[in-house]
């Protein structure tokens, strides 16, 4: 199988200035996903996972390191060294990030939020309602909140709505932070659906997690990793 992503001894440090502390978030991390592959990552909090999808999605510059990604657009191209042309092109049509929280535009709706990604990606307006639609609809967001703004939401429908947004593209790669979270055993059983839809679908995917059951059956690959190394 062809790889579509490649870490290569990646680190990132991070210097808090006010205590003069260097801090090690994670270190020599090496990892491969090949095409169609769901890789899982867990560890306890503070242990650096989230730090490895942030210096993907380039969050984070990395401190050293590589990470080579199989792009339709580029090529063989290096995450870490990319353009910020290039990264904001593989966020827009490649790469997907689901996090653990919503950030949006202010008096957008909920509906406009996903349909947004699509639009983003140049498709019909038509097709992009209509794919926001069944985005909301699969996740059992209630249809009298499609057409509200998302301030007044619970912490579990922001993360179906973020979930929604980042999936409706169906990505070449998608990054999930804790997408489960904040979420009841119901809708973690929606978004388990759709990750085993978009994987048959061929998405690439590496997701951290708290809940191992979950990722049980899912994965293709596990990590462990502590005190920011994978173990």
């Amino acid at each position: 199988m062809t790889a579509l992503l490649e870490i290569e001894n990646l680190g990132k440090s991070f210097t808090i200035h006010s205590i003069d502390k260097h801090i090690h978030a994670s270190q020599q991390i090496n990892i491969s996903l090949n095409n169609g592959e769901f890789v899982g990552i867990v560890g306890k909090s503070g242990s650096g996972k989230s730090t490895i999808l942030k210096c993907i999605y380039r969050t984070y510059s990395p401190s050293n390191g590589e990470i080579w990604y199989n792009s339709q657009k580029f090529g063989r191209i290096n995450m870490a060294a990319a353009s910020e042309r290039q990264i904001i092109y593989l966020r827009r049509y490649e790469i997907g990030y689901v996090s653990q929280f919503l950030s949006v535009m202010p008096r957008t709706t909920a509906i406009e939020i996903v349909e947004q990604a699509l639009l983003d990606m140049g498709y019909a307006k038509d097709y992009c309602r209509q794919q926001a639609v069944k985005m909301l609809t699969h996740f059992e967001l209630d249809e009298e909140l499609w057409d509200s703004y998302p301030t007044n939401f619970s912490g579990g429908e922001k993360l179906r709505l973020n979930i929604a947004r980042a999936m409706v593209k169906r990505p070449r790669l998608l990054l999930l932070d804790e997408p489960t979270a904040s979420l009841d055993n119901a809708s973690k059983v929606k978004v388990r659906e759709l990750i085993e839809q978009l994987k048959a679908e061929g998405t690439t995917m590496l997701g951290i997690f708290h809940d191992i059951e979950f990722m049980q059956g899912v994965c293709d690959k596990q990590f462990n990793i502590s005190a920011g190394q994978l173990v």
